[in-house]
């Protein structure tokens, strides 16, 4: 089969890779229907986080069951499913309060490369979730925003308790981001702030139920957030970047009492004691349980509620995935839906 391989920084690959199949009695194969490329992807393509060898990417993925193995009962060929990107039992002691993402068996779906033709998935029963029937086509980009982004900006706002009669500020407009405000609004959020330079990026947010754009960043976007908020900071911050930077503006833009959700992968992020010690500041989030809300978020995806798949703003063929990568890095797209 074809899939995407990152050699070093800047050199992506669609090549011939095995064909995927049962390992485990526990695994499932599927067909791919779409995937796409992630912000975190970006990382080691930046060459940010090291490239040691060729590596399969994408853990990001919608598609058809083709095969079972032996102990799978509750998934079945033949049915349209989406998983997370990290496999789950979801019976352990850990899933069943919630947190999927840190199952005691967990797997990381990213190793295994899902932006390929086929992907094998671990632990399928605990994984993956079908829906009734095949989708709409029409459906499937925002089914495939359900895998990560659309349950990660879900969590952070979670995280971040937002809710109703509650002012929400977002730090990040990526697809994360953009979804942390879609997030928001569908929890009833009074006032949403989304942080923004780009106009296509404050089009979506707005599109999704952001009520302000502030264009600063750093102790300036902090004080703007102020501003806006009589002196005290936004009730609920979700940080959906991952850097010292945007870590310090969420925690710096968050009230006394107020709750940061993070969800951006942390990259050299060190937090100062004495000031987190005095902001009062509640701060939850890492990798997102997405498996926690998949069945709802499908759900509201399917009832044509939510569109989360307007973050693919650029749609290429599998072999066209190093252009995907480009685009993003050099920020001409927010995300890229790619089609084996």
């Amino acid at each position: 089969m074809r899939g995407a391989v990152l050699y070093a920084p800047g050199d992506v690959r669609v090549e011939q890779r095995q064909d995927p199949r049962i390992e485990h009695p526990t695994d499932a194969v599927i067909r791919l229907a779409a995937t796409c490329v992630c912000g975190s992807d970006l990382w080691p393509y930046r060459g940010i986080e090291p490239v040691g060898k060729p590596s399969p990417m994408g853990h990001e993925y919608v598609g058809v069951v083709e095969e079972v193995g032996g102990d799978v009962r509750i998934v079945k060929p033949g049915q349209f499913v989406v998983g997370s990107f990290f496999a789950s039992d979801n019976t352990c002691e850990i899933c069943r309060a919630g947190y999927q993402s840190s199952c005691v068996h967990r797997e990381p779906v990213g190793a295994l490369g899902a932006q390929a033709e086929r992907l094998r998935v671990p632990l399928a029963d605990g994984t993956l979730v079908a829906t009734p029937e095949a989708p709409p086509e029409d459906l499937v980009p925002g089914l495939l925003a359900t895998s990560d982004v659309l349950g990660t900006g879900w969590f952070g706002a979670v995280a971040a308790e937002a809710g109703p009669g509650k002012t929400v500020a977002v730090v990040g407009d990526g697809a994360v981001g953009l979804l942390g405000v879609l997030a928001a609004r569908q929890l009833g959020a009074e006032r949403i702030i989304a942080m923004s330079r780009h106009a296509d990026r404050q089009k979506l947010a707005m599109h999704y139920g952001a009520t302000d754009i502030v264009t600063e960043r750093g102790d300036e976007g902090v004080a703007r957030i102020k501003d806006l908020t009589g002196g005290l900071g936004a009730h609920s911050v979700i940080e959906a970047v991952g850097t010292q930077e945007s870590m310090m503006q969420a925690i710096r833009a968050t009230r006394p009492g107020g709750h940061v959700g993070y969800v951006g992968v942390a990259h050299d992020v060190e937090l100062p004691g004495a000031e987190l010690f005095f902001s009062h500041v509640h701060l939850h989030g890492g990798p997102a349980p997405v498996r926690r809300f998949l069945p709802d978020l499908i759900d509201l995806v399917l009832e044509r509620r939510i569109d989360p798949g307007l973050v693919f703003d650029l749609e290429l063929p599998l072999d066209e995935a190093a252009e995907g990568y480009r685009a993003m890095d050099e920020r001409r797209a927010i995300k890229t839906l790619l089609r084996p």
